[in-house]
């Protein structure tokens, strides 16, 4: 039996099942001594409880017809200072693969005046569910932690994305609701933040993911964004993502709907494809919330592109961004980001796909000073 996955409030608490699991119907979860709680798996989550305080657990196996076996030995663990951060509003936050050393995210707030940043991405590390930066860098990495911390200092603020384009992710290694809700909060309260955005570019159990980002906005009012791929211009996110927003409906899960304005199928204009991406996302998302207004709708809605050359030919240019601004502004939506600030420079005029330049003849931080002009 373990205690882990600390919070403010919450601990979640995992053990072994039973060998004589045969009778076992469900299993009985006892804190500090006290009346017991039923669970049906081999995890438990308990909330509620009070920062900086030490509870003892302790499990036993019971059967239909009401015989339990002993209790086991206890286990303890202790929950985490209050950190949890007022929500606050984010607008806009350009992603930053945060395992990159450069640049830095007061390095770019300074230069450019945009304080608030989406960091990408919290994975599982090989032990399984267990949340660092880009699957190998410890999530309490002193690099990142301390440069959150400087940003902060300045009046700044971060998203934590999780999942992304490379894996493990941390929704498919965390067996169970609870256990992913407990990844969230860990790197959430490491960085000192209450926004996840969760960017989906494979199969993810569906109900398994909402409910734990449920879980982590009925307990602390997290803002959940879900970052999405676009199937075409005129149809919008792809059929799986629209799967993803109707079982978000189904829970009462509140989202912003961040369709990525990338690396799909077009004609015509690059800048106008990304528009009736957005405006096809939006067509979608009304059969999705059918009693919500436009308006409603529009404050729901988000756009990524990805700045300059993207990985499958089409090409963003500073002129694709200000009609994509324009747009965004005008509809009064909820957010804008893009793909990435490392790329934000014209290191690499030449056209190529690259982690480190947009591929594009620009000057240093021009998207990042383009975007800025998006008033909300």
């Amino acid at each position: 039996m373990t205690v882990g996955g600390a919070t403010a409030s919450s601990l979640n608490v995992t053990w072994s099942a039973s060998t004589d699991n045969v009778g076992v119907t469900r299993y009985e979860v006892s804190r500090d001594n006290g009346t017991p709680t039923t669970a049906t798996g081999t995890s438990f989550t308990a909330t509620g409880l009070s920062p900086k305080t030490s509870y003892a657990f302790k499990v036993r196996a019971c059967d239909a017809a009401g015989n339990c076996s002993a209790y086991s030995a206890p286990a303890t663990g202790t929950t985490t200072d209050d950190t949890t951060p007022p929500t606050g509003d984010i607008r806009y936050a350009p992603y930053i693969d945060i395992t990159m050393p450069t640049p830095s995210l007061a390095a770019a707030a300074s230069a450019t005046g945009v304080k608030n940043y989406t960091l990408a991405f919290a994975l599982g590390d090989s032990s399984g569910c267990n949340p660092a930066w880009g699957g190998t860098i410890p999530i309490g990495d002193a690099r990142i932690v301390n440069d959150v911390k400087a940003l902060q200092a300045q009046g700044g603020q971060v998203i934590v994305a999780s999942g992304g384009a490379m894996g493990p992710y941390l929704e498919h290694v965390c067996g169970s609701a609870a256990a992913l809700a407990g990844a969230y909060k860990k790197v959430l309260d490491t960085v000192g933040t209450n926004h996840l955005d969760v960017d989906v570019e494979a199969s993810i159990d569906i109900g398994k993911v909402n409910t734990a980002l449920k879980q982590l906005q009925s307990e602390r009012g997290t803002v959940v964004s879900y970052t999405l791929r676009v199937q075409g211009q005129d149809y919008g996110v792809d059929p799986f993502s629209l799967q993803i927003l109707q079982d978000a409906a189904a829970k009462g899960l509140n989202v912003v709907v961040n369709p990525m304005l990338m690396n799909f199928g077009y004609t015509g204009n690059w800048g106008d494809a990304m528009i009736a991406a957005a405006q096809a996302t939006l067509g979608q998302m009304k059969g999705v919330w059918p009693g919500k207004t436009d308006q409603q709708l529009r404050r729901m809605l988000g756009v990524t592109p990805m700045i300059g050359k993207n990985d499958t030919g089409m090409t963003t240019t500073q002129a694709d961004a200000r009609k994509l601004l324009s747009w965004a502004n005008a509809n009064h939506i909820a957010f804008v980001g893009f793909w990435s600030a490392a790329r934000d420079n014209g290191g690499c005029p030449d056209g190529r796909v690259s982690p480190t330049c947009s591929g594009i003849a620009q000057s240093s931080y021009e998207f990042t000073n383009i975007f800025k002009g998006f008033t909300g």
